[in-house]
């Protein structure tokens, strides 16, 4: 049985913090989605992916994540994880993404490191 999957959006610093919590995978990645889909980013803008909630994440979850990623290139914004579990960081290594995410521990972390950046 998958565990509640949840999305929530709210302001950071640089931008925009999404929030999956819970389990990702083919039943909640269409949630996952549609939380992406309706996010509107800005150029120069710093979309944070926060994943410290996440129990568990997928092939599905990947791809989620990928999507969130290539709407923020769209815009010409940032993106960076924060709260990575391990074994998303480790399936991010063993498929070759590590490099595509930058990530941080904290949102505090992340916005610090984009406005270094700017």
């Amino acid at each position: 049985m998958t565990a509640a999957f949840t999305t929530a959006t709210r302001a950071s610093a640089t931008g925009t913090v999404l929030e999956f919590a819970g389990e990702l995978d083919a039943a909640t990645s269409p949630a996952a989605r549609a939380a992406i889909e309706a996010l509107t980013l800005s150029r120069g803008e710093h979309l944070i992916v926060d994943l410290s909630a996440l129990t568990f994440c997928d092939s599905s979850g990947i791809s989620a994540l990928l999507a969130a990623r290539n709407l923020a290139l769209a815009a010409e914004a940032g993106i960076a994880l924060v709260g990575v579990p391990s074994q998303v960081q480790r399936s991010l290594r063993l498929i070759g993404l590590a490099d595509f995410f930058p990530a941080h521990p904290t949102i505090a972390d992340a916005d610090r490191a984009w406005a270094a950046q700017r």
